[in-house]
């Protein structure tokens, strides 16, 4: 009970924090004068993705026995897996519901369409390090990983710097009178938000492997099913406000953002810091999550549109992999 009272606890600690950042870091975008799509896909989505983030580097740079690179790994994949699946249909539920027809998302597709063809190339090149013979070899991959993420970025603030029309803001939680809060103040949030979440991660990690052994569930399932639904929230809570706003780029670059920070930088570390071979379990999440990306990543090339419908097949491999789990489970 112990355990389960702190997992509680310090996923409410991650939560919070993990709100400041993004708020912290929306302000920040705000003040650098960048687009919706660079706010979205890099701010946004690196804000909320810090709780799946930290939960892996702490498991792995925490020293938590044997398991910790197994709840490392797990994170890692079940992140972008998440994203690709859960997320796109809660996605796709919410713009149905709100709109009450399949109407095509109203987002700019050049920033999604080049978020997705990016987490596509970068998480089949994660993948197929597992494969390959000799750490020196993984790790000039998890060199190449970060290197691309760099260029992501670059390229998406060079695209975006132009389209400088700001979505409305929350006010700064820590200058709420301010309709412009200063730079310091906002650096301060975003600061103190950062440890908190790193924070709770830490605790999050300790509390998960008692709970896996206690009852029954292997660490691996457990860190690659639960953890990312639990600290996934931010995106899926904040995606869901956007398309009830109508701010669709911002939904989808939170979620499509994230994806690429999450399938680049992430996956380096592990490739670096853990032996990094993926049994067929965990790769068979891997293909599912690039398999889910595929279907609006074609969609966006044929048709230049997103539908809500088109997200909802990612609920279908969601649902896949459970059944697989089962089975695993089973035999």
């Amino acid at each position: 009970m112990r355990d389960i009272g702190m997992l509680i606890i310090s996923l409410g600690i991650i939560l919070i924090g993990a709100e400041a950042f993004t708020n912290g870091i929306e302000w920040l975008g705000k003040r650098l004068r960048l687009g919706a799509g660079a706010v979205g896909s890099i701010f946004a989505a690196v804000g909320t993705a810090l709780p799946e983030t930290m939960v892996p580097i702490m498991a792995i740079l925490g020293g938590v026995g044997p398991e910790g690179a197994e709840i490392g790994i797990g994170a890692i994949l079940g992140a972008p897996f998440m994203l690709a699946t859960v997320a796109f249909f809660i996605t796709g539920v919410s713009a149905l519901v709100f709109r009450r027809r399949n109407l095509p998302l109203r987002l700019d597709p050049k920033v999604v369409n080049h978020d997705l063809q990016f987490f596509l190339i970068v998480y089949f090149l994660a993948i197929v390090a597992s494969f390959l013979p000799t750490q020196n070899l993984k790790n000039a991959t998890a060199v190449c990983l970060v290197a691309a993420y760099g260029v992501y970025v670059y390229q998406t603030i060079r695209d975006c710097k132009d389209d400088c029309q700001h979505e409305e803001l929350a006010p700064l939680y820590m200058e709420r009178n301010s309709s412009f809060p200063s730079t310091g103040m906002i650096l301060v949030q975003i600061t103190l938000a950062l440890v908190a979440i790193v924070f709770g991660a830490d605790r999050f990690v300790n509390a998960v492997q008692p709970i896996a052994v206690a009852i029954g569930v292997p660490v691996f399932v457990l860190s690659l099913i639960i953890t990312p639904i639990a600290t996934e929230l931010p995106e899926k809570f904040n995606s869901v406000l956007w398309v009830r706003k109508g701010k669709d780029t911002l939904a989808m670059g939170n979620l499509t953002g994230a994806m690429v920070f999450q399938s680049s930088v992430i996956p380096a570390i592990g490739i670096a810091l853990t032996p990094w071979k993926l049994d067929p379990l965990a790769l068979w999440s891997a293909l599912l999550a690039l398999g889910a990306a595929v279907i609006p990543f074609i969609s966006l090339r044929r048709r230049g549109e997103i539908l809500p419908t088109t997200l909802l097949i990612g609920g279908a491999f969601y649902l896949s992999f459970i059944w697989t789990v089962v089975r695993f489970s089973i035999h």
